[in-house]
């Protein structure tokens, strides 16, 4: 296997107000855009070719990336005029595929961080002579997710709905955004509309007799759609529990990029990134975040599971706990945003003027 097609979906409004032109594939995570973990570790696997689908903003992606080289990588870019769901999107960049009709094509997605073993997935997909391999993880709660029974072989029984009731929990295998599709399975797919692969190719093909099979691998699984998520992404990445050939430096409890200055008595710890030119101030304490470039974080203040986009400033003795701070807002001193606080980008809050705790 050495050819993969890369979906790249939606505009990631949910990562908003922490930027509003950048793609969320393209903010760092780890200190590089998230995009590039994706690509490293296709190459890791074996692949040589990509192809990556996106419905918006292709122009942010093609200068950076270019032609892939600099990642031992061929890639091509395809943009929709419209969007086409993942089975459309699979299906509009056919033509830039050159695999055979029996060969594997890797397909994943751009918002989920993962450690799957793909050369596993490839070789389960070879031996079990399946249409299509799923990866397929197991969580706690599937209430949220479709869920996908196997048989004792691995061989994928049905596509369920979101579980209404405990009755409907039959299993708790979740389809994990990562497949390998026998090439001539593409060409089947309708062309020039939406198609869902969840709702309408999967069903479509059991339906019809194909050969599905799972893979069950519940090594890293983890949907980057909201902010605290990506920051999670962003800190296992640094602390080496996301596996990543991409991450500039040594895995530990921080990830401090050139040019960025951090005090010599400030504290860094949970896989915390400060990127390029920011300057973390003396006795900050760290934990778990992302400091994203040029940004200023002052002397005292006290930043956990939090996010601060480039150019921002937080204010002496401020504490974000939880928080997305937008590219170049500024937090004045002494304030205290706790979970779920959004600052849109270029906002200003001027000294103490929020707090969480009691006055006592």
């Amino acid at each position: 296997m050495t050819e993969a097609i890369l979906l790249v979906g939606g505009k990631g409004t949910r990562l908003r107000p922490l930027t509003v032109n950048t793609p969320k594939p393209m903010v760092p995570a780890a200190g590089v855009p998230f995009l590039t973990h994706q690509l490293a570790r296709a190459h890791a696997a074996g692949v040589d070719h990509i192809v990556l689908a996106t419905s918006y903003l292709a122009e942010v992606f093609e200068p950076y990336f270019g032609d892939g080289s600099s990642l031992g990588l061929s890639i091509e870019y395809v943009t929709e005029d419209e969007p086409l769901g993942t089975g459309g999107a699979i299906r509009n960049v056919a033509s830039r595929l050159r695999s055979g009709p029996d060969d594997p094509v890797l397909i994943f997605n751009g918002d989920i961080l993962t450690g799957l073993d793909i050369k596993a997935l490839v070789d389960t997909h070879n031996t079990s002579g399946a249409d299509v391999s799923l990866h397929l993880t197991r969580v706690d709660d599937p209430r949220a997710f479709g869920l996908v029974p196997t048989d004792p072989t691995g061989r994928v029984t049905a596509f369920l709905e979101k579980p209404q009731t405990p009755e409907e929990i039959v299993t708790d295998q979740i389809n994990a955004g990562a497949y390998v599709f026998r090439r001539a399975v593409i060409d089947e797919i309708p062309e020039g509309r939406p198609v869902s692969v969840e709702r309408e190719t999967f069903p479509g093909l059991l339906s019809a007799g194909a050969h599905l099979q799972g893979m069950v691998d519940s090594t890293y699984w983890l949907d980057l759609g909201t902010p605290q998520a990506f920051v999670r992404g962003s800190a296992d990445l640094v602390l080496g529990r996301a596996p990543s050939p991409a991450v500039p430096g040594r895995c530990g409890d921080r990830l401090i990029l050139p040019t960025a200055e951090v005090a010599p008595d400030a504290k860094l710890t949970g896989g915390t990134v400060v990127g390029h030119g920011a300057v973390v101030g003396e006795g900050a304490r760290i934990t778990g975040s992302t400091i994203l470039s040029d940004a200023v974080v002052e002397a005292g203040a006290v930043i956990t599971d939090s996010l601060v986009g480039a150019g921002a400033r937080i204010g002496a003795r401020t504490i974000l706990a939880g928080a997305v701070v937008g590219d170049g807002a500024r937090v004045g001193p002494d304030n205290e945003l706790r979970e779920g606080v959004r600052v849109w980008c270029g906002a200003v809050l001027p000294t103490g003027a929020v707090r969480f705790s009691s006055d006592q």
